[in-house]
C-alpha cells in the first residue's frame, strides 16, 4: 500500500522557513494557554470524589443540582453529563472529614425522587493524595525525558540529538496546548497518554534520522538539503502508513470508547497527528537550522572506521602472537 508515488523525491526542505514558522507559532500559542488558563487538574491530582450516576431516563441535571446543593458537603459540587444523557459525575472537593463517610449512600438520599438510578462508581481521593500523585507524575514525565535525552546523545551526532529533543518538545507542547484548549483534565490516563506519545514520537524521528545518516554514509553527495529530501521520501510512506493505521485504532476508542477514555484516546489522536508531522517536516529540517555539515561528518566517519579497521588488525595480529 502506497500513499505516495514510488520512487518520487518531495521538496520538503523547500517549504521548511513556512512550516517552522507554523510550529512555532503553534508552540508559543500552546505556551501562552498554559500560562493563561492552566491545566484542569481531575480529581486524580487535585483531590476530591467523583460519584457517577446512571439513570433509565435522561437525567434531570437541573434537579439534581437542585437537591444536591441541599447538603453543605454538596454545595459547591460540579455536575455535569456523562457520555450519555443518561448518565452524569457529580464532582466536589473531599475533606478530612468527609473522606472517610459512605458518600454513594447520601448521594442516594438525596436523589430521592428525581427517578430511577444507580450509584455506578464512587471515586475518592485525599488532597495529599492527590498532590503526591501529581508530583510523581511530573517526576514520571521528567524521568522519561531524561532517558530519551541520554539515549538519543549516545545514539546520534550531538545535532541529530539536539534537533531529536527539539522536535520532541514541539510535540508535547502543541498536544498540551490542544488539552488546554479543549479543556481536557489532566489525569493519570491522560499522563500516561503523553508519555505514549513521547516514545511513538521519538521512534518516528529515529527511523527518519536512521535513514538520513544511512544516505549520509552511501550518498556521494555533499548538499545537505538533497540528502534530507531523498532520506524523508523514501520513508514517508512507511511513516504515514504506521501512522495512519495507528490513528484509526484510536480514533475508534475515542468515538465509541466511552467518557472513561476520552481523555487517553483524544490525547493520544493529536499527539499522533502532531508527532507524525513533526517527524516528517520538522526534525530533519532542524539539522540545517543547527548547522550541520555533511563533509565535516563524512570525514569523521571515515576516521571512526579507518581507527575500526586499525584495531581489528591489530586485535588479529595479538591473537596470532605477531604483536
Amino acid at each position: 500500500m502506497e500513499f505516495f508515488a514510488k520512487g518520487k523525491i518531495y521538496d520538503f526542505m523547500g517549504k521548511s522557513i513556512f512550516l517552522l514558522t507554523i510550529s512555532a507559532l503553534l508552540v508559543i500559542a500552546s505556551w501562552g494557554l498554559l500560562a493563561m488558563k492552566g491545566l484542569t487538574y481531575g480529581i486524580d491530582f487535585s483531590g476530591g470524589t467523583l460519584v457517577q450516576v446512571k439513570y433509565e431516563q435522561h437525567a434531570p441535571i437541573a434537579q439534581i443540582r437542585e437537591q444536591i446543593t441541599q447538603d453543605k458537603l454538596f454545595a459547591n459540587a460540579l455536575i455535569t453529563e456523562f457520555g450519555t444523557p443518561e448518565e452524569v459525575v457529580i464532582r466536589f472537593a473531599s475533606t478530612t472529614d468527609n473522606v472517610g463517610q459512605d458518600v454513594g449512600d447520601r448521594i442516594r438520599e438525596l436523589l430521592q425522587g428525581t427517578g430511577k438510578f444507580d450509584i455506578r462508581k464512587v471515586d475518592i481521593v485525599g488532597p495529599k493524595v492527590g498532590s503526591e500523585l501529581r508530583e510523581k507524575g511530573m517526576m514520571a514525565a521528567g524521568l522519561g525525558i531524561l532517558g530519551i535525552l541520554l539515549y538519543i546523545a549516545f545514539r546520534f551526532e550531538w545535532r541529530f540529538s539536539i534537533a531529536a529533543i527539539v522536535a520532541l518538545i514541539h510535540d508535547v507542547s502543541i498536544t498540551m496546548g490542544a488539552i488546554v484548549l479543549f479543556d481536557i483534565e489532566m489525569s493519570l490516563d491522560v499522563l500516561a497518554a503523553i508519555l505514549s506519545l513521547m516514545g511513538y514520537s521519538i521512534n518516528d524521528t529515529i527511523i527518519v534520522f536512521d535513514r538520513i545518516r544511512e544516505e549520509l554514509t552511501k550518498s556521494k553527495k555533499d548538499n545537505l538539503l538533497e540528502i534530507i529530501n531523498y532520506s524523508v521520501s523514501k520513508t514517508i510512506s512507511r511513516t504515514t502508513l504506521t501512522s495512519f493505521t495507528t490513528f484509526l485504532v484510536v480514533a475508534t476508542l475515542f468515538f465509541f470508547g466511552g467518557e472513561i477514555i476520552h481523555g487517553f484516546s483524544f490525547t493520544l489522536l493529536i499527539g499522533i497527528i502532531v508527532g507524525t508531522y513533526s517527524s516528517i517536516f520538522i526534525a530533519a529540517t532542524l539539522l540545517k537550522w543547527f548547522g550541520f555539515d555533511v563533509e565535516s561528518y563524512k570525514t569523521k566517519e571515515a576516521l571512526k572506521e579507518k581507527n575500526k579497521i586499525e584495531k581489528a588488525k591489530m586485535r588479529a595480529m595479538y591473537e596470532k602472537g605477531t604483536v
